[in-house]
């Protein structure tokens, strides 16, 4: 009996210790269990990191940590159905989950804050579960998913914002206020429908295959703005007054082959630091940018519309390239390139084509076009800049997650 009362309080201690090392060591932790995971249920928190291993198999739930110190690993754990924690309010560092081939289940039920979010190819994951709404990360990354929805994902001000590949998602509505390096869509359900109701200022912003895009309160873009290959019918920025810096010629608006876009509306952009292109979009039918003043790169415009209205011009640095199926007024942006300076590189607007391509390439048969100087290649426009400064999104993606 004297030897039993010694030992189970020691026992205890032994047990406290035990579980104390796992609560505060910063290596990081490896689950291959459900076991293995109970073994924090008496942890605050978690200093290091926690990687839920390959090996691992059924429903994991980890309980006990409201902090996670470090990362919050789950990665080609195929076996692993569902992963939930009814305790953890705050990862520190990134929330991976990756080649989860039968997940179904994501359950966070206090979750609010991450200092990032990635998940990849999560084939059978239809939902999130996160009723407390994670309203803090500084990149979030959604790519090759079953997900129909990010509810649960609401965070006020983001670095990258990545969403591709998720074929499920027809609808996205978030209050991000602002966007300090990229958001990109590329690639996710027909008619994807994208609201920022509350966006004032991004960086870059590049949207390809989408439904709509709803951006009422846009001011300003730092980088590049691009809409490619969509289905949207309108794109509006009524508030929108500058796209990248005329000082520096860095940053570009791009409408290119949009084969619904019938209307663009931008009545307030006054300047744009690179090109500005409209090409190929099959049914717009008139291009206005009527506060437009400003332009560091070139204005590059290929299609089927009226003679573009741009009534407050007063500086292009580059090219000016306007091509037309439609028969257009050249007179007035002639006597901009050759009188009064406003256009200063290469020059060339033409109606009447048959057929156009962007960077004056069409051929006419028609009689009432009119065009000065010779045509160049894109370096001579100004407009090869507008390519360059939206694919550097996709690097400076990798860069920063």
């Amino acid at each position: 009996m004297f030897t039993q009362k010694l030992l189970l309080p020691a026992f205890a201690v032994i047990t406290a210790v035990a579980a104390q090392s796992i609560c505060s060591q910063t290596a990081t932790a490896t689950i291959n269990s459900q076991a293995d995971a109970a073994a924090y249920t008496s942890c605050s928190s978690v200093a290091g990191s926690i990687l839920i291993g390959s090996g691992a198999t059924g429903d994991i739930t980890l309980d006990g940590p409201s902090t996670i110190g470090g990362d919050l690993t789950v990665n080609n754990a195929t076996g692993v159905t569902s992963f939930s924690s009814s305790t953890i309010g705050q990862i520190k560092g990134t929330f991976h989950m990756e080649d989860l081939t039968l997940l179904s289940s994501l359950k966070m039920s206090m979750l609010t804050a991450v200092k990032a979010i990635s998940f990849v190819s999560l084939p059978n994951l239809g939902s999130l579960t996160f009723p407390a709404t994670v309203t803090s990360a500084t990149s979030i990354t959604v790519s090759n998913t079953f997900l129909s929805t990010l509810a649960g994902l609401n965070v006020t001000s983001v670095t990258v914002l990545q969403v591709d590949n998720n074929p499920h998602l027809t609808e996205f509505t978030s209050n991000i206020g602002n966007i300090s390096s990229a958001a990109v869509f590329n690639a996710n359900g027909a008619d994807l429908a994208i609201s920022f109701p509350l966006l004032t200022w991004a960086a870059n912003m590049t949207f390809r295959d989408v439904g709509s895009v709803s951006l009422p309160s846009l001011q300003v873009i730092n980088g590049s703005l691009g809409f490619y290959e969509s289905s949207v019918e309108s794109i509006s920025a009524s508030n929108l007054t500058s796209v990248g810096n005329f000082a520096t010629g860095v940053g570009s608006l791009a409408f290119v082959a949009n084969t619904a876009l019938t209307n663009i509306s931008m009545n307030a952009l006054k300047s744009v630091g690179g090109a500005d292109q409209v090409a190929n979009n099959t049914l717009l039918n008139a291009i206005s940018f009527p506060a437009l003043v400003d332009v560091g790169g070139a204005i590059d415009f290929s299609g089927n519309f009226t003679t573009p209205n741009l009534p407050a011009l007063g500086n292009v640095k580059g090219g000016f390239n306007v091509e037309s199926k439609q028969s257009i007024d050249c007179t007035k942006f002639k006597a901009e390139a050759s009188a009064s300076g406003v256009i200063q590189g290469k020059f060339f607007c033409q109606g009447n084509l048959d057929s156009v391509s962007s960077l004056g390439t069409g051929t006419t048969t028609g009689t009432s076009a009119s065009s000065t100087s010779s045509k160049g290649a894109a370096a001579s426009f100004g407009v090869n800049e507008a390519a360059a400064g939206l694919s550097v999104i996709g690097g400076l993606l990798q860069m920063l997650l």
